[in-house]
């Protein structure tokens, strides 16, 4: 996961802004890197426990602006009200993107990112060029216990910590951080907020166990799929949440994907749930992303 940082990353680091954008109820927190780049803005939706720093990395590896928002009831837009469901989360990231200016992107949605992106793609054409569900978007297998399938990821939001640095030996001794990096550092460490005069991580239990009854309905997924107008990349990790095989779509992603052959998907090998994003995936997702970009280039010289 060690990736050494060069100059276009430092370049992508000191032009980093923070962002604080009303929508009901308060401000969806985020962060805009290389606001003046030209092209297509890249949009970044995280995971169902996880904050917009996932994307700080694939901010390094793109020359390219993007923008990414900490999602309703996580990170700094924790204090956001309910509800917390995927349309909601659509609406507000449809809301500051109207706000920020930004339409035709290219949207890339890890984990529940990716079913946040479909909504959006679904209902708002017009701000999506292209799509990029990053090992997330299709269908979950249903889960009755959130923490069976999340593991620690979940077990953590009903914890205290003394410190950053207990914060990051918990991460540390997680199965798919085995190789630890400053960007994991970093996101680790602005996971953790001060709450109620306690250390705790940022994800609202509520908001997270909302989400998750969403994510195992195949029909609203794939429904929204269905609707998305963009073409739709698909990118899976052969390794799931706790880094064990198979991946979090094991081996149904066959009949998932004849449901909405639409979807362009391939596997991203070395990888696992976190990893695509945070470790060894992340110029996959940047190559897809590149490629998304071309291909809706080209359709808007038509």
């Amino acid at each position: 996961m060690e990736r050494a940082m060069t100059g276009e990353a430092a370049t992508a680091a000191a032009t980093e802004r923070a962002l604080a954008v009303p929508v009901a109820g308060g401000e969806l927190v985020g962060t805009e890197w290389r606001a003046s780049a030209a092209g297509r803005a890249v949009v970044g939706l995280h995971g169902i426990t996880a904050n917009h720093r996932s994307f700080h990395g694939l901010a390094e590896r793109l020359d390219a602006r993007l923008v990414a928002f900490d999602l309703r009831g996580r990170g700094r837009s924790r204090a956001l009200p309910g509800p917390y469901d995927l349309d909601a989360l659509a609406l507000d990231v449809a809301t500051a993107l109207d706000a920020l200016g930004i339409a035709d992107a290219i949207v890339v949605g890890h984990s529940m990112g990716g079913f946040v992106a479909a909504r959006l793609a679904a209902s708002r054409p017009d701000l999506v060029a292209s799509l990029v569900l990053v090992d997330g978007g299709l269908p979950l297998a249903p889960v009755g216990d959130p923490q069976a399938l999340l593991g620690p990821a979940v077990e953590r939001l009903s914890m205290t910590f003394p410190s950053h640095e207990a914060y990051r030996a918990f991460w540390q001794r997680h199965p798919a951080f085995t190789d630890w990096s400053p960007l994991a550092e970093e996101y680790v460490d602005y996971d953790l907020a001060s709450v109620d005069g306690a250390l705790r991580p940022s994800a609202l239990p509520e908001a997270v166990g909302v989400a998750m009854l969403a994510l195992g309905d195949a029909d609203g997924a794939l429904v929204a799929l269905d609707a998305v107008q963009a073409p739709i990349r698909l990118l899976t990790s052969p390794l799931g949440l706790l880094a064990e095989p198979p991946g979090l779509y094991g081996g149904r992603l066959d009949d998932l994907l004849a449901r909405v052959p639409a979807v362009q998907a391939r596997e991203v090998p070395g990888t696992n749930h976190y990893t695509i994003l945070l470790g060894a995936g992340i110029d996959a997702v940047a190559e897809t992303i590149e490629q998304a970009a071309h291909e809706a280039a080209g359709e808007g010289m038509r």
